[in-house]
């Protein structure tokens, strides 16, 4: 048990897996009251779990030392929290540009002995979201009407989130494979189910990527404040290691320099998109403005991996537009000038290739710590170490510092081999292959189609070079968003016999998008 937790392990444990089996019920569930009841489920254990975890964090040192203030203080939030259900329940709208605005912002919380950055202000529009799309559910009328079917990749997704809950039963972390489901996992498990739902209408796309460029500009002016200034607002790590380092780098809002590049290479996604289909000239030039101010934005992040990931999202987005042919020769033309650069001129990345420490010291350590995975997933190749304990058998085995396992999660094909084996490392690479057919089938047509499938690409590359990937609200995003604008297509293949249209009209978008592959 962690040193913030208040409940016994084991009691943690199998809230853990409960809680992650009522989240694959809201998604996979027969009927749409079974999804409402499994939905309510979910809502209500997560906030339990998660205050039973962190019960004894200095967060919550106020709640503990004045109880009838933590109890005044917790009506409060729910009474706010079912008035959000209200409005949103009146304009079900709302939750799209609501769920984006929050994406970004997170908020340091200690837990199981570390830090743990949550997304306390998406976990409110969850919440809100869930009770208004459940609550009228749950009512007789709704009692034995049939779900729509889910897909292939539903059962892959939620059944990957159970699979992970169970794996860490025998993980020498429990602790923190319960942060990953209870904080991460089941949240945005409601948040896919919620905005794969929802009816994405050109307004409400408008709407919600405006909000997200509005919120890199604002982020990107923090950064060059913070660059200008040599002052960071948040992350002690960041702060001490520009102490030491010759090059300065900046997180604006984010705890990590990586993680703002994240985002700021996927809204850099999105501007190019419009580039590349949109022909009025005042949003060509608004894009572009944008643009460039991000890029200076993505400049001062020194993030490598955001850099690669915003290179082959451009990649991706060009050959969606043009072809193939078009793009073939770029992505040769600079494969090559890369191969060369490393080949030829090492010492100007100040690469040694017959050194191990120096492949190491140009990687920030993934070398190393990509050796070790692999080390690990061959002492145990069936079922791994358990979920969440990468970091710690990391540091058994290869005796190294707490400060160079805090790192060991930055490659999360290696990650999830080592935690969970060959069954879960099948389950991961089936997942990303139904993912990405889903995404690009028919995406060539359809811009805002074809923003999505570069952005998860992109993303998908940065979580292969640093981290987060079922960890990011981003991901599940962008597959509920790319699963709701596939319906139409989806529903032009399927009969309406086939579709289970009622009284001779045709199947809910919504319902077609979760019967494709």
């Amino acid at each position: 048990m962690s040193d913030t937790a208040a409940l016994p392990q084991g009691v943690l444990v199998a809230g853990m897996v409960l809680a992650a089996a009522l989240a694959a019920g809201a998604v996979l569930g027969r009927t749409v009251r079974g999804r409402a009841y499994a939905m309510l489920g979910a809502l209500l254990l997560t906030p339990v779990l998660l205050v039973g975890e962190i019960w004894h964090s200095p967060q919550l040192h106020t709640a503990r030392a004045h109880p009838v203030l933590a109890v005044a203080a917790a009506v409060i939030a729910v009474a706010a929290l079912a008035a959000l259900a209200l409005l949103l329940s009146r304009r079900p709208g709302l939750l799209c540009v609501l769920a984006l605005a929050a994406l970004p912002f997170r908020i340091p919380v200690q837990a199981g002995g570390s830090t743990a950055n949550l997304l306390v202000p998406l976990y409110a529009v969850i919440g809100a979201g869930a009770l208004a799309w459940l609550v009228p559910r749950l009512s007789p009328r709704h009692q034995g009407e049939p779900a729509p079917r889910p897909g292939a990749l539903e059962w892959l997704l939620l059944g990957g989130v159970v699979l992970y809950a169970l794996q860490a039963v025998y993980s020498s972390a429990t602790s923190d494979a319960l942060q990953q489901v209870v904080f991460f996992y089941v949240p945005f498990a409601l948040l896919f189910a919620l905005l794969r739902g929802l009816e994405w209408t050109p307004p409400r796309l408008a709407w919600g990527g405006g909000v997200l460029t509005g919120l890199a500009l604002v982020f990107a002016a923090i950064g060059f404040w913070e660059f200008q200034t040599r002052r960071l607002l948040l992350n002690p790590k960041v702060i001490a290691s520009n102490q030491v380092e010759e090059y300065f780098r900046v997180n604006s809002l984010f705890f990590d320099p990586n993680i703002y590049g994240r985002f700021l290479a996927l809204v850099m996604i999105g501007l190019a998109g419009v580039l590349l289909w949109r022909g009025r000239p005042r949003d060509v030039w608004i894009a572009v403005a944008a643009l460039a101010v991000l890029w200076g934005g993505l400049l001062t992040t020194l993030s490598q991996s955001s850099f690669a990931a915003l290179l082959l999202g451009l990649f991706v987005l060009a050959w969606l537009r043009f072809g193939g042919r078009v793009v073939a020769a770029p992505a040769v033309a600079v494969a090559a000038a890369a191969l060369v650069l490393v080949l030829a001129f090492p010492g100007a990345l100040r690469l040694n290739l017959s050194s191990e420490d120096s492949i190491s010291k140009a990687t920030s350590g993934r070398a190393d710590l990509i050796q070790g995975g692999v080390n690990l997933a061959r002492e145990r190749p069936l079922a791994g170490w358990g979920s969440g304990s990468f970091q710690r058998e990391y540091r058994r085995h290869e005796h190294s510092s707490g400060r160079e396992a805090t790192s060991a999660s930055h490659t999360i094909p290696i990650t999830v081999a080592a935690e969970q084996g060959l069954v879960g490392f099948a389950v991961y690479v089936a997942l990303l292959v139904l993912a990405l057919r889903r995404l690009l089938r028919g995406a060539r047509g359809e811009p805002v189609r074809a923003v999505v499938a570069a952005c998860f690409a992109a993303l998908l590359l940065h979580t292969w070079v640093y981290a987060a990937f079922l960890e990011d609200p981003m991901t599940w995003t962008l597959l509920a968003l790319g699963t709701a604008l596939a319906a139409p297509r989806a529903a032009a293949r399927v009969s309406p016999a086939e579709s289970g249209s009622r009284n001779g009209r045709p199947q809910e978008p919504v319902v077609a998008a979760q019967t494709a592959p």
